[in-house]
């Protein structure tokens, strides 16, 4: 009886804890991190440096004036040199450290062994970025950050900037419009594309920009964002109408752009412009963004009538994409497939798209036409995507670089309650005021009723 008494004592809490820890490292990686994987990570680090850097070939020969010191003072041997380590910062998700690359070394170096220190320090991930010559900063991940996304607090936001879902690295991917003008987003059904298109709507409503939309499904996914829509194209007969107003929109900014070129010799340069961002404040016009869903609806004809309208249909959307910019009109196309076999103007389209973000596909063939062209390496990480998690993508644009994202859920309704609380940033523009959408009507919660009801006794 003792000696279980003695075993309920000492087995008791440590099974409580064990219990703990386990339920912590499932539902609360970030707490399990803070408390119990930062310090084992940062014992490791700390004690095991120096041997870590040597057995990945990160360490070079020392300086002749550090030999000879090291002789003069000691009798040790002589070992090589690693980089220098900064100090460690520990983060919510992991740890950052900055190192000082030794003579004859190169970020590429360390991006190389990034596999090998992950395993030697014990986290999720390890991602290497430059800060200046001769000094690189590694971003330790304690944990999957997409199992459960949480944006950072602090996010480089702004106008015409939308923290959209988090990399893999922990950081905010954030879709910026004056950076990256355009941009093609796919995926299949139930692939999380529609929540990645929910907030880039909620996060530009509360700005000062004109959102118009195309969406060929009779409006079942922008519709409930009427209310902040500055004009809405349900089908592809209105889509026809509405894009030519968009086209003349940009050619009227662009003989603004021209007669503000056309001036003086006395005004300085730097008042002359290539595009509106160039204007003063006072004459510059509103930034529109021109959301297509399902892009492949404008493709597909059944009769020689439709074949002709979606000719001019795809004129005006390569007219937008290639002038669109410097007119402040930018686009964001979305579709589940985008390649060659929609019809004539459909790759010439897509290569002016240089945003690329890819959702789980059905096919490969799906992930090359979104990557291939510019990430061909990330092909093999769009198709790796499990259905288990929608959301999670892969982005890319034409630098070459590409990285794995996930967008947090956001449910529609708060999505559209963003949007009606903007609904009075809506920008007056005349040419769009045809396509103006009309806002739904909310329905009402169930009424509560203010007497309390008393059971009948029979």
């Amino acid at each position: 009886m003792a000696d279980l008494l003695t075993l309920m004592e000492v087995g008791g809490p440590l099974a409580a804890v064990g219990g703990g820890g386990a339920y912590l490292r499932a539902e609360q990686p970030a707490a399990y991190w803070s408390m119990v994987g930062l310090p084992l990570s940062t014992a490791r680090l700390l004690g095991s440096y120096g041997s870590v850097m040597d057995a990945c070939g990160l360490t070079v020969a020392p300086s002749r004036f550090r030999a000879l010191a090291v002789r003069a003072t000691t009798r040790r041997e002589v070992r090589p040199v690693p980089p220098r380590r900064g100090i460690i910062r520990p983060t919510s998700t992991g740890m950052r450290i900055r190192l000082r690359l030794a003579p004859g070394q190169e970020p590429a170096d360390i991006a190389a062994s990034a596999e090998r220190l992950r395993h030697a320090w014990g986290v999720h991930a390890v991602y290497v970025s430059v800060v200046k010559p001769g000094v690189v900063e590694l971003r330790l991940v304690g944990f999957d950050v997409l199992r459960k996304v949480r944006m950072p607090r602090k996010t480089s936001g702004g106008f015409l900037k939308v923290p959209v879902a988090l990399r893999e690295d922990a950081t905010a991917f954030v879709r910026d419009y004056r950076a990256i003008p355009h941009q093609l987003t796919l995926g299949a059904t139930l692939s999380g594309k529609s929540m990645y298109l929910r907030h880039l709507i909620a996060g530009l409503a509360p700005q000062p920009v004109a959102l118009v939309g195309i969406d060929c499904k009779r409006g079942v996914e922008l519709a409930p964002f009427a209310a902040r829509l500055s004009a809405l194209a349900t089908s592809p007969d209105q889509a026809a109408e509405l894009l030519p107003v968009l086209v003349g929109l940009m050619e009227e900014r662009y003989d603004l752009i021209k007669a503000r070129q056309g001036i003086a010799r006395s005004t300085p340069d730097e008042e002359i412009t290539s595009d509106i961002w160039g204007l003063p404040d006072a004459e510059r016009p509103v930034p529109v963004v021109l959301f297509v869903d399902e892009v492949a609806e404008l493709f597909l004809v059944a009769t020689k009538r439709e074949e002709e309208r979606r000719d001019e249909m795809v004129t005006h959307l390569i007219r937008l994409a290639q002038l669109g910019r410097a007119a402040g009109i930018y686009l964001e196309v979305c579709g589940q497939r985008f390649g060659a076999e929609l019809g004539k103007g459909a790759t010439m389209l897509r290569a002016q798209l240089s945003g690329r973000v890819c959702h789980r596909v059905n096919d490969e063939a799906s992930a090359k036409m979104a990557l291939g062209d510019i990430a061909p390496e990330a092909v093999g990480a769009a198709c790796a995507i499990a259905p288990e998690r929608p959301g999670l993508a892969v982005a890319g644009d034409t630098s070459g670089g590409w990285s794995r994202i996930r967008t947090p859920y956001l449910s529609l309704a708060d999505a559209a309650a963003v949007c009606d609380a903007s609904a009075h940033l809506v920008p007056d523009l005349p040419d769009l005021a045809p396509f103006r959408p009309k806002a739904p009507t909310r329905a009402a919660g169930t009424p509560v009723p203010l007497t309390k009801p008393r059971p009948v006794s029979g």
